[in-house]
């Protein structure tokens, strides 16, 4: 994430945004926040918390069960905002939000401003709009779990404490499969190049 104090460019991108009128009032609080493509832009205990509207890009939100399973909550594009929920509440769950394609959002900080923004009309009935909008996709959600291999993958990255599977018949138990089937998804993703064996029934992601 890349942080831009650059008061013209805020200008400019709230100009365009569909909620102009209530950010003008909001403009010298603003910043720029950009991020890569694949990049996390909200996950669970993040330490900071940012009200974020999304100016360019795209970006796709999916939460993650306990035993690896990911499930696509949503996508949002242009106009698209994160943070409303943490106005009221910090996420602690097991929801993320990735950039799937370099993505650019005007942001206020929280913390820094919850007391204000809880007290502009405007901008709360914005964020009321929002969080409705959200309880209508997920109502309508309609996903499926993905292969063995893929919660594997997920649950390694998101659930395993510093990337790092440990345990074959522990952690099938957790995934809901046999210790023999584990062992064998394990062995191929090894030899895929996706996972690396650093000792017995303990494999690490390979950027860990």
């Amino acid at each position: 994430m890349v942080k831009i104090y650059d008061p013209q460019a805020v200008e400019v991108w709230t100009e365009k945004s569909r909620y102009r009128s209530v950010l003008e009032p909001l403009m010298s609080r603003l910043l720029l926040l950009r991020y890569d493509k694949g990049e996390l832009v909200t996950f669970p205990l993040q330490k900071e918390l940012w009200f974020q509207i999304v100016v360019r890009g795209s970006l796709n939100i999916y939460f993650i069960r306990d035993d690896g399973s990911r499930y696509s909550l949503s996508a949002g594009e242009t106009d698209y905002i994160l943070g409303d929920m943490d106005l009221f509440h910090s996420s602690i769950g097991s929801i993320y939000t990735e950039a799937a394609q370099p993505l650019l959002c005007l942001a206020l900080s929280i913390e820094q401003n919850r007391t204000a923004l809880l007290s502009d009309n405007l901008f709360l009935q914005m964020v009321c709009q929002s969080l409705t909008d959200k309880m209508a996709a997920i109502t309508a959600l309609n996903a499926a779990p993905g292969s063995l291999s893929d919660r594997i993958l997920s649950y390694m990255r998101y659930k395993c404490p510093g990337g790092i599977l440990k345990g074959i018949e522990r952690e099938a138990f957790r995934l809901h499969c046999s210790a023999r089937q584990l062992q064998r998804i394990l062995n191929e993703l090894e030899r895929q190049g996706k996972l690396i064996k650093i000792g017995k029934g303990t494999y690490c992601l390979p950027s860990i």
